[in-house]
C-alpha cells in the first residue's frame, strides 16, 4: 500500500455515540459553532435533527452527516466527517452504518447518569468495528455530575484508561476544542489507496423528487468523479456519475470524493430497490473484484400489519413504504390482506418505538390514515409432518392439531438500574417469564441484571413498567439468543361470531384466560355503539375463553306517538326490532385505532 498523500492524512472520520438523551446532538451544535460553517442566523438547536418529529420529540431517528474544517494547534488543516447518530436501541442499525464509515467514534456519557444500556451497547459497537474510542464526560455544568466517579467506571466496565477521558459540556460549550485535539490525535486518518480501482460502501440512501436516488457513501479505495460510470456490485447495474458532494452542513457540490472521504452521489437513480444500503459501488472501466462486507443485515424483531383506511390509498402506501425502506433499511414489508380491513402490508419493526417513529412519518410526511394492527414476533413452528415453518401474522399460524411444537424467540437482556430498584425489576422480570442469569454491582449505587426473556413479553409494555418502577433511572438492551420451545395458543377475537383476523394474537397459555377477558374489556371501552348489540369474543380454537356484550345505540321510534291504542307502539318497537335484527346480519363495525392498541395495554 503506498503512502497516504497529504490531503488523506489529514482528513478524520468519526460518529458521534451515546445512550438516549446524553446530549449527542447538543455537543455536535457546540462543534458546528466552534468550527464556523455556521453563521449565528442558520444556528438553532439540534441542527442535525432534520426531521419535525426528533424535533418535537428531542429524538435523533437518523444518522446525519456533516463535514467541518478545523486548523488544528499544530496549524494544519483538517477535514472532519462528523456523524451524528441515534441513542434508541431500536435505531441500532443506523449506529451500525454510521460506524462502518469511521475511524473513531466520540462516546458521551451523562456525567449525571454515569454508563447506562445503549453506552456500552454503542460502546462495543465500535470496538467490533475496531474503531478508537475517545470518551467524553458531558453535563460537567451540572452539580450531580461526577467526573472522577464516571471516569472510573469507564475504566472498570469498557477498559479506557481514566486519564483519556474529557470534560465537556455541550450546553456552554466547555471542552470543545479537547475534544477536537483528541480526534485530530488519537483518530487514525483514513487507510487506502487512492490508485487501486474504486470501492466504495453505500452507508445510506434518500428519494429526491427531482434527482431521483441519492447515495451515501465512504470511499475506500479509489476515487469517483462527475462523468464516469459506476457499478452495483450487487445489481450489477450501471450508472453515470453526474454529481458529487458534501455537506457543510448543506449539499455542497466538489470536484471529486478522494479515499476515505464521505459524501454523496447524484448518478439518475431512478429505481429506488437499486440503491441498496451496504452494497459496493466500483468503477466500470477500472473495477475491484472484492466488495466491502462490513454491514451486517437488520433482522425485524416486531412485525405489524399496516392498512390504508381508505382503499384507495393502497398503492399510495406502498409507494411510501418503499421510500421509506430506502431511507430505513431496517423497514421490511410484504404484501397482507385481512378480512378486516383489506389489502395491506405487514411490516418489520426493530422494536415498538420503531413501528411508531414509522407510523408517524407515514401520517405526517405522506398524509396518509392509516391503522396498525397489534404487533408480535416470529414463530418457529414444527408440524407433525416434519417440516419447519417461521410465521410472523398470527393469521399464518396452522391448525393446532397438525402442529407438533412451537418456538418463540429469547432475547438475552441486560437492565442498568441503581441498586433500590432491584427487588421491583426482579418481581417485574419474574412476571415476564424472565430467566436471571447474573446480577453483577458496578458499584455500590449501581447494577446491572442480566435476564433471558420471550420477546413477546418485551414488546408489550415492558420499558413503560421498567422506567415507572424505576422513576426513570433503569434502562434496558437486549440482543436475539434463539428459539425456544414454549406452550403458547392462538387467540382469536369475534365481534358477532365472526374473527377479527387483525386482533388475534399468541401468548403462553397461562396468561391466556386473563389477557383474553382484559382484552375483551378494552375492546368493548373503545368501540362505539351501534343500532344492535355487539357480542365480543375470545376463542382459543372452537372454545370461547371470555364474553362481554357492547348494548345496542336505543332510538326513542315511539316518540312520535302522541297517545292512541298500545298497538301502535307495539308495532313500531317490533318493526325497529326486525331491522337492527337485518342490520346486525349485514351491518360492518368500524374498528378505531385504539382497538389495536389496546393489545398493548392489557396486563
Amino acid at each position: 500500500m503506498s503512502t497516504l498523500p497529504k490531503n488523506q492524512a489529514n482528513i478524520r472520520n468519526f460518529s458521534i455515540i451515546a445512550h438516549i438523551d446524553h446530549g449527542k446532538s447538543t455537543l455536535a451544535d457546540r462543534i458546528l459553532e466552534y468550527t464556523g460553517i455556521l453563521n449565528p442566523r442558520e444556528m438553532r438547536d439540534q441542527f442535525l435533527d432534520k426531521m419535525e418529529i426528533e424535533r418535537e420529540r428531542g429524538v435523533t431517528i437518523k444518522s446525519q452527516t456533516v463535514s467541518i474544517y478545523y486548523r488544528a494547534r499544530n496549524n494544519q488543516n483538517y477535514s472532519i466527517s462528523l456523524i451524528d447518530t441515534p441513542g434508541h436501541i431500536d435505531f441500532n442499525h443506523e449506529v451500525s452504518r454510521s460506524l462502518s464509515a469511521c475511524e473513531g467514534a466520540l462516546l458521551i456519557i451523562d456525567g449525571s447518569q454515569g454508563i447506562q444500556a445503549q453506552t456500552l451497547t454503542n460502546a462495543y459497537l465500535a470496538l467490533e468495528n475496531n474503531l478508537e474510542i475517545v470518551p467524553v464526560i458531558n453535563k460537567i455544568d451540572l452539580e450531580t455530575t461526577d467526573f472522577i466517579k464516571t471516569s472510573q467506571e469507564i475504566e472498570k466496565i469498557l477498559g479506557i484508561n481514566a486519564s483519556l477521558c474529557i470534560a465537556a459540556s455541550g450546553k456552554t460549550g466547555f471542552g470543545i476544542v479537547n475534544i477536537l485535539e483528541s480526534i485530530i490525535h488519537r483518530i487514525p486518518p483514513p487507510q487506502g489507496d487512492p490508485l487501486l480501482p474504486l470501492q466504495a460502501l453505500i452507508i445510506d440512501s434518500w428519494f429526491d423528487n427531482y434527482r431521483g436516488v441519492i447515495i451515501l457513501i465512504k470511499v475506500f479505495n479509489g476515487r469517483i468523479e462527475p462523468g464516469k460510470k459506476i457499478l452495483f456490485m450487487s445489481s450489477l447495474k450501471e450508472f453515470l456519475v453526474q454529481e458529487v458532494g458534501i455537506f457543510n452542513p448543506n449539499p455542497t457540490f466538489i470536484p471529486s470524493l478522494i479515499c476515505g472521504d464521505v459524501g454523496f452521489v447524484i448518478a439518475n437513480i431512478k429505481t429506488i430497490t437499486d440503491a441498496k444500503v451496504g452494497d459496493t459501488i466500483t468503477q466500470t472501466e477500472y473495477q475491484t473484484h472484492s466488495p466491502i462486507l462490513k454491514l451486517k443485515e437488520s433482522k425485524p424483531m416486531v412485525f405489524a400489519g399496516i392498512f390504508p383506511i381508505n382503499s384507495s390509498d393502497f398503492e399510495n402506501l406502498q409507494k411510501a413504504l418503499l421510500k421509506l425502506s430506502l431511507n430505513d433499511a431496517s423497514l421490511s414489508f410484504s404484501q397482507e390482506s385481512s378480512q378486516a380491513l383489506g389489502l395491506g402490508f405487514r411490516c418489520g419493526f426493530l422494536g415498538l418505538f420503531h413501528m411508531e417513529i414509522i407510523k408517524e412519518r407515514l401520517q405526517r410526511e405522506f398524509n396518509l390514515d392509516i391503522i396498525v394492527s397489534a404487533p408480535s414476533t416470529t414463530l418457529r413452528v414444527t408440524m407433525k409432518a416434519g417440516q419447519s415453518l417461521l410465521i410472523n401474522n398470527p393469521s399464518q399460524l396452522p391448525n393446532a392439531h397438525d402442529i407438533s411444537s412451537l418456538e418463540e424467540p429469547y432475547i438475552t437482556s441486560h437492565i442498568y438500574s441503581p441498586s433500590q430498584f432491584i427487588g421491583a425489576i426482579m418481581l417485574l422480570a419474574e412476571s415476564k417469564r424472565g430467566k436471571q442469569i447474573e446480577i453483577e454491582y458496578m458499584n455500590q449505587a449501581n447494577a446491572i441484571l442480566t435476564y433471558e426473556f420471550p420477546m413477546a413479553e418485551i414488546i408489550f409494555d415492558f420499558f413503560d413498567k421498567l422506567k415507572s418502577i424505576s422513576k426513570g433511572y433503569a434502562t434496558l438492551d437486549y440482543t436475539f439468543k434463539d428459539f425456544q420451545k414454549s406452550d403458547l395458543v392462538k387467540i382469536d377475537i369475534l365481534l358477532n361470531n365472526k374473527i377479527v383476523d387483525s386482533l388475534s394474537f399468541i401468548c403462553h397459555r397461562n396468561a391466556s384466560y386473563n389477557r383474553g377477558k382484559l382484552l375483551c374489556q378494552k375492546i368493548k371501552e373503545t368501540l362505539s355503539k351501534h343500532q344492535y348489540p355487539i357480542a365480543i369474543q375470545a376463542a382459543i380454537g372452537s372454545k370461547i375463553i371470555s364474553r362481554e356484550t357492547l348494548s345496542a345505540l336505543r332510538k326513542d321510534v315511539t316518540a312520535k306517538c302522541y297517545g292512541g291504542d298500545i298497538s301502535r307502539k307495539r308495532k313500531l318497537l317490533e318493526k325497529q326490532k326486525q331491522g337492527k335484527k337485518k342490520m346486525k346480519q349485514f351491518g360492518s363495525i368500524n374498528i378505531p385505532q385504539e382497538t389495536f392498541l389496546s393489545i398493548l395495554k392489557i396486563d
